[in-house]
């Protein structure tokens, strides 16, 4: 079968195609030499704008992988999120806009004292408890594990947390 072929073979099916990207430019050894050595030479000190508090079973494996890809999307310094169980509802220590993830709905039912299904507690902001903070709340780590589909709902709960956020 012919490159061609497979190509066309390819999007009838709907899947793209991948190709390799070139290599970067190259460098004499004069540049070579100017440029940093370390990284924390080209390292530079930026002040977190927000943060998040995201809340749930505390991810490991894959489900903390897709955690770091989840903070990595939404292109979150370590300094602007952090990881609470559920029972830790005391206020955040940061005068930064504050916006609470819940994943799962226990830990929704937990933080915002609402009782109905997680279907009826996504694409809704929430409160939580008694905190004046916003919460959403989107399926589990879990469940996104084991229903992939699921990730383009979360994603559009992360989205709407981050409206959210930007609006305060």
């Amino acid at each position: 079968m012919s490159t061609e072929q497979a190509s066309i073979y390819l999007k009838e099916m709907g899947i793209s195609e991948w190709s390799l990207r070139e290599t970067g430019p190259s460098f004499t050894k004069e540049e070579q030499a100017s440029a940093p050595e370390t990284p924390s030479q080209t390292k530079t000190n930026l002040v977190p704008k927000v943060y998040w508090l995201f809340y749930g079973k505390a991810p490991s494996g894959d489900a903390e992988v897709l955690f770091k890809n989840i903070v990595r999307a939404l292109g979150l310094l370590q300094s602007e999120w952090e990881w609470r169980e559920p029972s830790n509802t005391k206020a955040p220590d940061t005068s930064l806009p504050c916006i609470a993830f819940a994943f799962g709905q226990q830990a929704a039912h937990s933080l915002s004292g609402e009782h109905e299904p997680l279907e009826n507690l996504r694409d809704v902001v929430l409160e939580l408890g008694g905190l004046d903070l916003p919460l959403v709340a989107s399926f589990d780590l879990a469940h996104l594990l084991q229903k992939p589909a699921d990730k383009a709902l979360a994603w559009q709960d992360l989205l709407l947390a981050r409206s959210v956020l930007q609006s305060l």
